[in-house]
């Protein structure tokens, strides 16, 4: 699979590595064209820096690792905003919460994952990716399960592969309306975790309900 990562950080990075591990061909594009020049280094294999609009070209799937307040200009450089992202799914890793408090940001209602989907016209958005710190991926025994939202059945497939080559298990809770929700559960886990809570003793130990 063709993997355009927009975006530098501790997140494409870990992520890149996996995809990387797993056979597929990367590309990483980036405001500063020397990080994505140092990170294609690092992850190896076939991964070739690119700008943001070479990226996307050919593309299979998109990871916009980059903070939640930066994806409408990076979308933009990319040429989304004039379709050229349409049919392309768009992976949506980003916590619009305030660092530290876990307060979601951004105008009321709605998502920033649907945010994102009208600033690229046509692209499939997928949110996940965005529960798991960016340290936990590659690193040995740290299978999780990955929960996925979006509109498009082929774009949450893709991601379901993406996710399972990353180590983790995928599972997909609805429609991209559910957005919101899964970002708020961001700002939860974030908050607890800040006040010294692992977020994983919160949450009852409820068997899974099989009809």
């Amino acid at each position: 699979m063709r993997i355009a990562i927009l975006g530098t950080g501790h997140l494409a990075g870990a992520l890149g590595g996996c995809w990387v591990r797993a056979g597929h061909r990367v590309t990483v594009a980036g405001r500063s064209p020397e990080k994505a020049a140092a990170l294609a280094r690092r992850l190896g294999g076939a991964t070739r820096p690119a700008p943001a609009r070479e990226a996307i070209r050919g593309a299979d799937a998109v990871l916009l690792a980059v903070p939640w307040d930066a994806a409408g200009a990076v979308l933009a450089a990319a040429g989304g905003s004039g379709g050229g992202l349409a049919g392309i799914p768009i992976i949506d890793p980003t916590n619009p919460v305030e660092h530290g408090v876990g307060v979601v940001l951004g105008p009321p209602g709605g998502s920033n994952a649907e945010r994102i989907a009208a600033a690229a016209p046509g692209g499939l958005v997928v949110k996940g990716f965005h529960l798991v710190p960016s340290t936990q991926w590659g690193a040995d025994g740290t299978a999780t399960t990955v929960v996925l939202c979006g509109d498009d059945p082929d774009a949450l497939r893709v991601a379901g592969t993406l996710v399972r080559d990353a180590g983790a298990e995928p599972v997909v809770v609805g429609s991209l309306a559910r957005a919101r929700q899964l970002e708020e559960v961001a700002g939860l886990f974030i908050t607890l975790a800040f006040a010294g809570v692992d977020p994983r003793t919160v949450a009852p130990g409820l068997p899974p309900v099989r009809s």
